[in-house]
């Protein structure tokens, strides 16, 4: 077990962990979780005098990531503190090591939520609702001090139309609205990659929401049209549509849809052609192809193009 466990994340690493739980706890087992394309997750087990214990920690080892934002452990800590405040299950911070100088590599340790990521819902009505719910209690938070605020990950004023697209105008139409003004907004606490792969569910509820390490102070649109996004190529249109509907539900009078969060949201993927997102088949979904999500892509911008005309 020993030397399986250090194999896993080293003998630094452990010794690390065992130090902010417990310096007498046994370590029972170590996994790596499944779904996280960005960075290594592994859940622990420890056993101590006060029972079973088990946590999560994060190892942030990609280097390109690290280069353009290096305080990566630091921000996932001070996000999860924040989270604490949202009505919904988060995971609680134990601990991280901002540099790597402790453990070898920056890390994050955090209490392990239970419930699993469900992508095959059986109502798929009473899923869209549980998820629009939850997103407007993260943005209920107040985020006015939070250090790290939204921006964009994609360079907006280099963008050009994607030469895989069957749909050229409607993408065209997109670049120039995100090269437009911006809708004023009032920010809150934002996830900023809130996906169905970062839900955990039980009993058909949402019982946590996972994945700190980009949130943000910023606009809540931002957070429904990547939602809205990773459904329409996942399911369809109209499922990021049932969503929009039951986000708009739950909000009320605090949230006014504007389609220009969606086509900022959509832009931030055009890095090359599209691919599966390596996350859903970790959860079990099959049958996707990258030209599906071509096509997907395609249907969606131009049901936002159409939209966009419609509200102006």
């Amino acid at each position: 077990m020993k030397n399986d466990i250090q194999h896993h994340l080293g003998e630094h690493m452990i010794q690390w962990v065992k130090n902010a739980v417990d310096s007498h706890a046994v370590i029972e087992s170590i996994e790596q979780l499944k779904g996280s394309t960005s960075s290594t997750l592994h859940q622990i087990s420890l056993r101590s005098n006060q029972g079973m214990q088990n946590v999560v920690v994060r190892q942030f080892d990609n280097e390109e990531w690290l280069e353009e934002e290096p305080d990566l452990a630091r921000h996932e800590a001070e996000s999860l503190r924040l989270a604490a405040k949202v009505d919904v299950k988060t995971p609680e911070i134990i601990a991280f090591d901002k540099t790597g100088s402790k453990c070898g590599t920056p890390a994050v340790l955090m209490t392990m939520l239970g419930g699993a990521v469900d992508l095959k819902p059986k109502n798929m009505g009473i899923w869209l609702d549980e998820l629009a719910s939850a997103l407007v209690k993260i943005h209920k938070v107040e985020a006015a001090n939070f250090p790290w605020s939204y921006f964009t990950y994609n360079d907006i004023a280099s963008l050009e139309i994607p030469s895989w697209s069957s749909a050229p105008k409607a993408w065209e139409k997109a670049i120039e609205i995100v090269k437009g003004p911006q809708p004023t907004y009032k920010a809150c606490f934002i996830h900023r990659d809130f996906h169905p792969t970062n839900v955990l569910w039980q009993d058909g509820k949402v019982n946590g929401i996972v994945d700190w390490v980009n949130a943000c102070r910023g606009p809540a649109g931002i957070d429904v049209g990547h939602c809205r996004l990773n459904l329409a190529q996942l399911y369809d249109v109209a499922t990021a549509d049932s969503f929009l509907k039951a986000y708009q539900r739950y909000a009320g009078d605090t949230f006014r849809y504007d389609p220009y969060w969606d086509f900022l949201s959509l832009i931030d993927i055009l890095f090359g052609p599209p691919t599966v997102y390596p996350g859903w088949a970790a959860f079990g979904v099959s049958g996707l192809t990258d030209q599906m999500m071509a096509e997907r892509l395609d249907k969606y911008v131009d049901s936002l193009a159409s939209s966009w005309c419609t509200i102006r």
